[in-house]
């Protein structure tokens, strides 16, 4: 009579079937991290910049004083439209213009200190509201599941 024999152990792999696909995660994480773009943006809403103007004022903070064309180069727009975005952070004193030291036929856009404070205050209004939800809205064991999917996050995307 045959000796019984002892199942195989499972494939640890097919336990592993449950876990979503790279495609499937993709997806998810593209339309969850858009909403939360999209959120972000509403929580500052009251500050009258547009998205581009908030940009434009984040790449002068960054990077500093800059042409009009090097500022629609950078943006991806075309160079009257940069024009139109400069004028209107100018007349709410958030950027002012200085003739260029290499080319005096072009001018330099650089920030103001009001375009600093604005600029600080939409960040803090975006941190804050989030900072908010967290505290609302998960328990400690979430705030950890979300400080790794941060790591793992920031890992993805190359620091």
């Amino acid at each position: 009579m045959p000796e019984p024999t002892e199942a195989a152990p499972a494939d640890p792999r097919a336990e592993l079937s449950d876990e979503p696909g790279a495609e499937q995660l993709a997806t998810q994480l593209t339309a969850v991290v858009s909403r939360l773009i999209r959120r972000l943006r509403t929580t500052s809403s009251d500050s009258l910049l547009t998205p581009t103007q908030r940009s434009v004022l984040a790449r002068l903070e960054s990077e500093g004083p800059a042409t009009t064309a090097a500022l629609a180069r950078a943006e991806y727009v075309r160079p009257q439209s940069m024009r139109l975005t400069l004028g209107a952070l100018e007349s709410q004193g958030l950027v002012e213009r200085a003739p260029d030291p290499a080319d005096g036929r072009k001018s330099v856009m650089s920030m103001t200190e009001a375009g600093l404070t604005t600029l600080a205050a939409v960040r803090a209004a975006k941190h804050n509201w989030l900072a908010e939800a967290i505290a609302a809205e998960l328990d400690g064991a979430e705030r950890r599941t979300v400080a790794e999917a941060a790591d793992l996050l920031d890992r993805l995307v190359g620091k």
